[in-house]
């Protein structure tokens, strides 16, 4: 079968475990307004959503942008849109990407020796010519733990490399930042940036078999 694969964001990290699994993708940038999908849900519902309904509607929000459009351009596309999203649990609070090096360290201050949680939702879209589309979804979640003797130089050399500043977190398990992260519970892809092992159920859902996928 020659399933195509497109990928519904720009992250390295996305696209990287993909192409360690023996997936070559598409990458399509979803345009997505996430500040405001998120305002308006939690205008709806009274309250902010948790953490994990939030990654899952962020996720759905990318992917079906994405297969609208590409369905769309390309008509005779016959494969697989996938989307994902995360967001960092620590002590109750949620955090996205960081941005600035202030925030990031004073981050890092507050993880040293505690134990949070990553939710990562995914959305997989089946597009096939002539055919309504079909969706799958599901939310993945490991827990991470920080070493507890990292010093406050570490923090600021890290910092200052500018990785942690645009990951949500703060933080990476694949590059840098692993070394200082002592634990983590779950599917280690989750924290990279999502869980291929959720992706594989996902598109076997839709009736597509994983090693058909392999480039």
């Amino acid at each position: 079968m020659d399933m195509r694969i497109c990928l519904a964001s720009t992250s390295p990290a996305r696209l990287m475990l993909l192409r360690q699994a023996g997936i070559e993708p598409l990458t399509r940038a979803p345009q997505t307004d996430e500040d405001a999908i998120a305002a308006q849900a939690a205008e709806e519902r009274g309250s902010d959503l948790p953490p994990a309904e939030l990654v899952l509607l962020l996720a759905r929000a990318k992917a079906a942008d994405v297969a609208h459009r590409l369905a769309a351009s390309d008509p005779d596309f016959d494969g697989l849109v996938i989307g994902g999203d995360s967001m960092f649990e620590l002590n109750g609070r949620v955090y996205g990407k960081p941005h600035t090096a202030e925030e990031a360290t004073r981050r890092w201050h507050e993880m040293r020796g505690t134990t949070g949680i990553l939710h990562s939702g995914h959305s997989v879209f089946r597009l096939e010519p002539g055919a309504v589309p079909r969706e799958a979804t599901a939310i993945a979640e490991a827990s991470v733990t920080f070493a507890d003797d990292i010093t406050d130089d570490e923090i600021s050399a890290y910092v200052a490399t500018g990785e942690p500043l645009h990951v949500a977190g703060a933080f990476t398990v694949d590059s840098l930042g692993g070394a200082f992260i002592s634990r983590v519970d779950g599917d280690p892809s989750t924290v990279v940036g999502m869980s291929l092992s959720m992706i594989r159920r996902l598109v076997t859902e839709l009736g597509v078999t994983w090693t058909d996928l392999w480039s």
